[in-house]
């Protein structure tokens, strides 16, 4: 680019809301490719949402969740509000599995758990996180990994203010205690 050129005009990018507002109203129409590039939107969305949450079980969680989306899709009045709607469904859904599968599966014993002087600080996270219940999991990741305050997780949880704040003492009592360990 030359000195006397002008800078070209760059288009501002559309707010994630924006993009999927006229997906949804075209899905609730019946348009099925909307429905397919709204699936292909939200899926990272809904995949980063479950993966704290329900861990390993997380593509579970996320299909669960997915498959209320679109059932639950014309229910939604304003399509603007698609991600705080799908956030609440998700979160919802990934604790749903994530109990489901704690009363299936025996917790592991503390000897299964790495060491840290392996390096592997994200494995020894995963695996406190592991160890928490999965209410407990829940409000400790919405809090912390995704930054919301204390209104938004008793929004997304269903649950009153002080079950979040009794929730999230013990779930970082706990987690303390573990990593400590």
């Amino acid at each position: 680019m030359r000195e006397n050129e002008p800078s070209p005009v760059r288009a501002p990018v559309p707010a994630p809301w924006d993009v999927a507002a006229p997906l949804v109203r075209a899905a609730q129409e019946g348009d099925t490719f909307a429905l397919n590039d709204l699936m292909e939107l939200l899926l990272p969305y809904v995949t980063g949402l479950c993966r704290p949450i329900a861990q390993e079980h997380a593509m579970d969680a996320v299909q669960e969740s997915l498959i209320v989306v679109f059932r639950s899709l014309n229910g939604l009045k304003e399509p603007r509000l698609l991600y705080g709607w799908v956030r609440t469904i998700t979160v919802r859904e990934a604790v749903r599995v994530a109990r489901r599968v704690a009363r299936e599966l025996p917790v592991a014993e503390v000897a299964d758990r790495p060491g840290r002087e392996d390096g592997e600080l994200a494995a020894d996270v995963h695996d406190v996180l592991r160890r928490l219940s999965p209410e407990h999991r829940a409000v400790l990741t919405l809090r912390e990994l995704h930054g919301l305050d204390e209104r938004a997780a008793c929004e997304l949880l269903g649950l009153p203010p002080g079950t979040v704040k009794s929730r999230l003492f013990r779930a970082r009592s706990q987690f303390r205690t573990a990593w400590t360990a």
